[in-house]
């Protein structure tokens, strides 16, 4: 008879498991770190999404999103709404055409403005010239539009005093549409273009100094080395920011135009920002107003996924 004991069979856990417990009691102060934000996320952020669907219902401020009533036309009826309004699909034109001029006029402007930052013998100088280019980003809209309407007021701004007592004649900066648009371009380029550089500039000194050298020897004059060296380092930074441009498309900020609009002009300014506010908040007609945030919410990610696409098709690194 055979009286061997059998050793007892003992299973190994799996190494996966066992790795990420042993992660997680290494870790788990910064996980702990880590639950403050993702409850602000999750309660500021995301828990209010569950409000679009007012967007599709009759608003009632006493009632919640759940049990309110659901509007006309299988719930589009604010969207139908919206369309039918020919300030709205003003505000549409508008808002597209102002981006899109932001777009071609200004996205360049910092990518220009730190090539030549990099290219300034004297760093004392170039420091100043930095600091100086991007303070105006600390600005509010409102003070700029003060600036701007003692600067370029048709009788007594300081720019039109100045063409009238050479011979000129005055431009109406803010008092024509053409030229307001022209007006509100180049001030949100003059706000933005320096704290912008900063992101070309951080890249610029990421590129390898090898390179540089190596086109020296290759006997590279500053212009090629700006062509094949810097613009390639830079390339991957560009399109990053050129895909989160075009996901703002039909994006916009309320406050740029608000202040720097007038009656004059309102053909022209008047923007989705702009549009909600006025037709919507102020008119207490908050479903409409939902309804075209909504809209716009939801063309920028179509926008934004459509540029990353092209992006990585065209072989670029894209935002994923």
């Amino acid at each position: 008879m055979n009286t061997a004991v059998r050793a007892p069979v003992v299973r190994a856990k799996p190494k996966a498991a066992k790795g990420i417990t042993t992660y997680l009691r290494r870790y788990w102060t910064l996980y702990l770190l880590l639950a403050l934000p993702l409850a602000y996320f999750a309660i500021f952020k995301y828990t209010p999404i569950a409000n679009i669907l007012i967007a599709f219902k009759q608003y009632n401020m006493t009632k919640s999103v759940w049990r309110m009533q659901w509007a006309k036309n299988n719930g589009w009826e604010f969207f139908i709404k919206a369309f039918s309004n020919r300030d709205f699909l003003y505000a549409l034109r508008n808002t597209i055409m102002l981006n899109m001029l932001d777009l071609v006029v200004g996205f360049p402007a910092p990518i220009l403005l730190a090539l030549l930052l990099n290219e300034l013998p004297f760093k004392n100088f170039k420091r100043v010239t930095q600091t100086v280019a991007y303070m105006p980003h600390f600005l509010s809209w409102i003070i700029i539009s003060q600036l701007a309407l003692q600067l370029f007021a048709p009788t007594n701004g300081l720019v039109n005093m100045a063409l009238r007592n050479l011979g000129f004649g005055t431009i109406p900066f803010l008092n024509d549409s053409a030229h307001w648009v022209w007006t509100y371009v180049f001030l949100g380029i003059w706000q933005s273009v320096g704290w912008n550089t900063i992101i070309y500039l951080a890249a610029i000194t990421g590129i390898n100094p090898e390179l540089y050298e190596a086109a020296s020897v290759d006997g590279a004059g500053r212009f090629r080395k700006i062509f094949h060296v810097t613009l390639p380092g830079l390339k991957p930074t560009i399109v990053v920011l050129l895909i989160l441009s075009l996901g703002r498309i039909l994006g916009s900020d309320f406050d740029r135009p608000y202040a720097l609009t007038n009656k004059i002009v309102n053909d022209v300014s008047n923007v989705i920002s702009t549009f909600v506010y006025t037709s919507g908040i102020k008119s207490m007609q908050f479903s409409l107003a939902t309804a075209v945030g909504l809209f716009q919410s939801v063309i920028c990610v179509i926008f934004l996924l459509g540029a990353n696409t092209i992006a990585e098709r065209l072989g670029e690194r894209g935002l994923m």
